[in-house]
């Protein structure tokens, strides 16, 4: 009886159906199996739980381990398992250990490759790793020395992309390591792995300004997990950070209601969880780039978005976010305390990649009216740091911020450059943004029309009335009229 429930519930699994599988398997343990065949029982429903119930799942995966057993592989698997929901219940630091221990003891030397893949990757999410330029430089030797011949090689290669692009190597190294994972197929959904690091892969090339080439992962990917049933935290992170590709191309309305989607998954799991981080992050970024400050606010609230935040590195990083938050309420001494904590966070990191993580632009922002020389030189330095990236989306947004807190008689220059490297960028809404800035710079009434229109493509409708009145004060006018006020607009 216990042979034909795992048969059914793998049937079950492989037919998109967990909750199925959950119900045979868990009948097979009150069979009860065979001595020697409960860890086995016990890992394959610690699978078919995983990230819908991460607190079931770490129960099962840990009373697998106490079982006696002899089989190595099993083992690996149960630990590469245990490790994986460690991390998305937030304890990145047990899930690194958890690796650890079981490494020096692994015969197999691809099983071992293995296991330190797992590590490099869940200590890569770990905000407080304690040395990670150390880590960072073991994995960039390891993954440059493999050909990609497996599976676990080109894992290793996929998170040497992605700490490229966090750290601002050059987006042609970080595109040439992705580049070599997706050479041959490349799923979502292995039975034994991880999404995390073709989630990882896919966003290399948004931050990297290849936006197109994310959202066709991403889509190939979420169906994958539609097929698989994986309807928990994989597939609110498939919405959520497909949300965060529409926004970063200025494409506010879709974003919002992706994130909507990605957030209402997101609740079944639990709050805090690094899943409803994500979630709330990027639908706060959203609301914000769409001008209700008010909403996000209340959002921000209604969800507990704050203090403490997430031990797991989360993109967009919450903190910054929640200064941002802080910024557009006007509250620019607490955003410049959370945005210092960011800096001391991932500063020792080496993570300083403006294009992730634009922490110094907006604590420019928050010091300028105070200390304009701080928020030049911050601001500078993240110009500096953005054009060695060498994304034109981050190097425009960097200009445009320079010129906000520049001396008057550098700001058109800055402007206008910004202007001119956004408009070969696929971020819309960052060239709505220093299209705006411009026109008001010079008094332009042309420039601002072209701002108002692009802040309407993009539904960033906070920017349509600043950008309305500014061209109005002007005496500006559509070709058919007067422009009219932006409307406000509902969704999700």
């Amino acid at each position: 009886m216990v042979r034909i429930l795992r048969e059914a519930a793998g049937e079950n699994l492989r037919a998109g159906a967990p909750e199925a599988a959950r119900r045979q398997l868990a009948r097979a343990l009150r069979e009860p199996p065979d001595f020697d065949e409960r860890a086995a029982v016990l890992y394959e429903l610690g699978c078919a739980s995983l990230l819908t119930e991460p607190a079931n799942t770490v129960n099962h995966l840990r009373a697998a381990l106490a079982e006696p057993f002899e089989d190595p592989a099993l083992r690996q698997g149960i630990v590469i398992r245990l490790a994986q929901v460690l991390s998305h219940s937030d304890r990145l630091a047990e899930a690194s250990e958890c690796l650890a221990r079981e490494i020096p003891y692994t015969q197999d030397v691809r099983g071992r490759l293995r296991l330190q893949s797992e590590q490099f990757m869940w200590d890569a999410f770990n905000a407080a790793e304690p040395d990670s330029p150390a880590r960072s430089r073991r994995l960039a030797k390891l993954a440059d020395r493999l050909g990609g011949r497996d599976l676990t090689e080109r894992y290793v290669i996929g998170l040497r992309a992605w700490d490229a692009c966090l750290r601002g190597e050059p987006v042609d190294v970080v595109l040439h390591h992705a580049g070599r994972v997706l050479e041959t197929e490349f799923s979502w959904a292995y039975a034994d792995r991880g999404f995390e690091v073709p989630v990882l892969v896919a966003m290399v090339h948004m931050y990297a300004d290849r936006p197109e080439r994310a959202e066709e992962l991403f889509e190939a990917g979420t169906a994958e997990f539609e097929r698989q049933g994986w309807r928990g935290a994989h597939l609110s992170f498939a919405y959520s950070l497909r949300a965060y590709i529409r926004y970063r191309r200025g494409r506010l309305a879709e974003a919002e209601e992706l994130a909507r989607a990605g957030l209402r998954l997101a609740e079944r799991v639990g709050r805090r969880t690094p899943v409803h981080w994500y979630a709330i992050a990027i639908l706060v970024a959203t609301l914000l780039a769409r001008g209700r400050v008010d909403e996000a606010w209340e959002l921000s609230r209604e969800h507990e978005y704050g203090e403490p935040f997430p031990a797991a590195v989360v993109f967009p990083d919450s903190q910054t976010v929640y200064a941002e938050l802080l910024l557009a309420r006007g509250q620019a001494k607490a955003a410049a305390a959370e945005l210092e904590a960011v800096d001391r966070r991932l500063s020792p990191r080496g993570i300083q990649n403006p294009s992730w993580c634009p922490w110094r632009l907006h604590l420019a922002r928050a010091v300028a009216a105070e200390d304009p020389a701080r928020a030049r030189e911050l601001a500078e330095e993240a110009v500096r740091r953005a054009r060695a990236f060498g994304a034109a989306s981050g190097i425009g947004q960097a200009l445009r911020v320079a010129a906000e807190v520049a001396a008057p008689q550098d700001r058109r220059a800055l402007l206008e450059e910004a202007v001119e490297v956004l408009s070969a960028s696929p971020a819309a809404y960052e060239l709505a943004l220093a299209l705006a800035a411009l026109g008001e710079e010079r008094g332009d009434a042309e420039l601002l029309l072209r701002a108002v229109l692009a802040a309407r493509a993009c539904g960033a409708d906070g920017l349509v009335a600043s950008a309305t009145t500014a061209l109005l004060g002007l005496g500006g006018t559509f070709p058919c009229g007067p422009v009219p006020a932006a409307a406000p607009t509902t969704t999700g």
